[in-house]
């Protein structure tokens, strides 16, 4: 098993789940900031979402061949753990959130109109 290139690969998978996570969770808010109109928010999203399937995939192959591959004398010093644990816990985080989502909708939703107040259609 050559280490280096587990590793990379690992590495190339949390940036996919960092990027999902942004993409899936945040896409509104990194519009907002960047005032970007709605399409530009879309499109926000949908790039989030290809480029994090792009580099996810490369590193799921990376990992493969890593696995694959026979190991050489660098790799002795390599610790695959601590990568492996933090794409563990982006996997929990994304979990989270997505539960957090589901049972807990956005506030301005459940906001009632207060007397006087008319909604613009």
């Amino acid at each position: 098993m050559r280490k280096r290139t587990v590793r990379n690969g690992l590495r190339l998978v949390m940036a996919s789940l960092v990027l999902i996570i942004l993409a899936s969770f945040y896409h509104a808010s990194l519009s907002e900031m960047l005032s970007l109109s709605m399409s530009a928010e879309n499109r926000v999203y949908s790039l989030g979402i290809f480029w994090a399937t792009a580099i996810g995939s490369y590193g799921v192959v990376l990992v493969a061949f890593g696995f694959i591959l026979s190991s050489q004398k660098r790799d002795e010093s390599v610790r695959i753990l601590p990568t492996f644990i933090t794409v563990i816990a982006l996997i929990a985080l994304f979990f989270y959130l997505l539960t957090n989502s589901i049972n807990n909708p956005v506030k301005e939703e459940q906001r009632r109109l207060r007397p006087g107040e008319t909604i613009t259609i």
